[in-house]
């Protein structure tokens, strides 16, 4: 019997250990004690289920986006009466309708040139979707030809996405949560990258973004990326995603270059289009 403790034991310590590696955004939490065998299903069950209603961010660093910011950069209150917000949660409830059906947790925002809107859209639909109680939800930039979602929300950041794929910083250290907007964390790019391409097809970039898709089962990815047609960065990076949203500024997008946009993401499942600017509309959405 003795013997049989000690092997648990040591069971206990390999699976604690087991479990550090990696990073986490969210607060960690002591231990329990395990459960009974026969209840550990369906406690793990009703964990995956649960609303993650609220994090404290102990590693995820904190920053106060301005009133003034984000109305200048048309980033909407989810919650507000407006009709540009009421048409973001009728995008987000279709999107996660179409994402759930398949499994989907991560999405590429498209754009087929460089203004279309897809950042603000982005943007948007993250803090949308971050509103839905039943999700998580992490933003990131890897445009690297015009990096714009920091700025947008009034960020600075030390580290972003480009430090992490160059390996010069840790995934951990460049996550970033704005204050107010509950379950939204982003992982904003600093510089541009030369050889972006190159890197969003690498290696460093696959094992990243799988991190960034396992470690929590409610977590939605939405990812900014270059316009489909300015360069190759969208192309080389669609593989990586699970399914893709297209961007059209109405006036501004040519039909040309919406139907070649499609026709080059036809390997990635596409959920929808958004009409951007829509001049039947008093938001401008």
């Amino acid at each position: 019997m003795d013997r049989i403790r000690q092997a648990l034991d040591r069971a206990r310590v390999e699976r604690a250990q087991s479990a550090r590696t990696g990073f986490s955004d969210r607060n960690t939490q002591p231990s329990a004690p395990e459960p009974p065998a026969a209840t550990a299903k369906v406690e793990a069950a009703a964990a995956v289920q649960a609303s993650p209603a609220s994090f404290l961010y102990t590693r995820t660093r904190v920053f106060t986006p301005s009133a003034e910011m984000l109305e200048d950069n048309r980033i909407l209150n989810p919650a507000s009466a407006e009709p540009a917000a009421a048409a973001f949660r009728m995008l987000r409830t279709q999107v996660l309708q179409r994402m759930d059906a398949h499994g989907w947790r991560s999405l590429a925002v498209f754009g087929a040139t460089a203004s279309d809107g897809k950042t603000t859209t982005a943007i948007n639909l993250a803090v949308s979707l971050a509103s839905d109680h039943l999700h998580s939800v992490l933003l990131v930039d890897f445009d690297f030809k015009r990096p714009k979602v920091a700025s947008r929300l009034g960020l600075s950041p030390e580290f972003g996405g480009d430090d992490a794929l160059l390996g010069a910083a840790r995934v951990e250290d460049c996550l970033y949560h704005p204050e107010g907007i509950e379950r939204l964390v982003l992982l904003p790019a600093r510089n541009t990258l030369t050889n972006s391409s190159e890197i969003l097809a690498g290696p460093r970039s696959r094992e990243i973004v799988s991190e960034l898709r396992s470690r929590y089962p409610d977590r939605i990815v939405l990812f900014d990326l270059p316009p489909v047609l300015a360069a190759d960065d969208a192309l080389a990076f669609a593989p990586l995603v699970e399914c893709g949203l297209v961007v059209v500024a109405e006036g501004s997008t040519r039909r040309n270059d919406l139907v070649r946009t499609i026709e080059l993401l036809h390997k990635t499942p596409l959920v929808g289009t958004v009409l951007n600017r829509a001049v039947d509309a008093p938001s401008g959405y």
